[in-house]
């Protein structure tokens, strides 16, 4: 591996940020500072922590970083079941985020297996 951009799954990742962007901003607008926030801020994690980890020295704390990556897509997946269940968006509008949220979390334990 050259550098992190080389890892499909980083270039997965930053594609799904585009996507919870583009989902947020059919938030109502009184979320701005609450779900949408926290909701990009978690989607923004997930490739900085999988470029920060494939440049640590030891495969170990690569493996913390996709860890933390991890924890962040299940941070996203409960935000966007609550934007359901508030009733800012319906089952269906989600379904397409949660899919690939869970491709993206299989991506990353096939490469913490990998590096073990």
């Amino acid at each position: 591996m050259k550098s992190h951009r080389d890892l499909f799954v980083y270039q997965r990742a930053m594609l799904y940020v585009k996507t919870i962007y583009e989902f947020t901003t059919h938030l109502p607008v009184e979320e701005r500072f609450g779900l949408t926030s926290q909701l990009r801020r978690a989607a923004v994690s997930v490739p900085s922590n999988i470029a920060e980890g494939a440049t640590r020295q030891h495969n170990k704390e690569f493996i913390q970083f996709l860890y933390i990556a991890l924890s962040s897509l299940s941070e996203i997946e409960t935000q966007i079941e609550l934007t359901a269940l508030l009733g800012f968006v319906s089952q269906n509008d989600i379904s397409k985020i949660l899919d690939e949220n869970a491709t993206i979390r299989r991506m990353l334990l096939k490469l913490i297996q990998s590096k073990k």
